[in-house]
This record gives C-alpha cells, sequence and structure tokens, in this order.
C-alpha cells in the first residue's frame, strides 16, 4: 500500500483532529477533494471512516 504525498497529507491532517473545510483550507483545496481523497485513502487502508484511519495511520506509523 502507498500513499501519494496528498494522502499522505491529509492523512496527518485528519490525525491532528482538523475538518474536512480545514484540511481544505490549509492546503488550498476544495472540501470536494479533501473528501475525494479520502475516500481513496479510506480504501487503501481499508478504513471505513476517518477514525479508523487516523488510529491506523498512528497505530502503523505511516505519518513519520
Amino acid at each position: 500500500m502507498h500513499l501519494t504525498k496528498r494522502e499522505t497529507d491529509i492523512l496527518k491532517l485528519l490525525a491532528d483532529g482538523k475538518t474536512n473545510t480545514q484540511i481544505g483550507k490549509e492546503l488550498f483545496i476544495s472540501v470536494h477533494t479533501v473528501k475525494s481523497v479520502l475516500e481513496k485513502i479510506y480504501e487503501k487502508l481499508g478504513c471505513e471512516n476517518r477514525v479508523q484511519a487516523a488510529i491506523y495511520s498512528l497505530r502503523n506509523n505511516l505519518l513519520d
């Protein structure tokens, strides 16, 4: 499983507790794009939602 730089950036912000709107503003992308990338992240990690993705990323040191 390989995450792109954009996916990793979004995952880091998600793990920091940021909302989709906050992530979009910080990365200068639309909320729609954030949601789209999150769906790809969930699929790659085998997660169903942002909480599972954040926990998975932290437990597996994906954000180093």
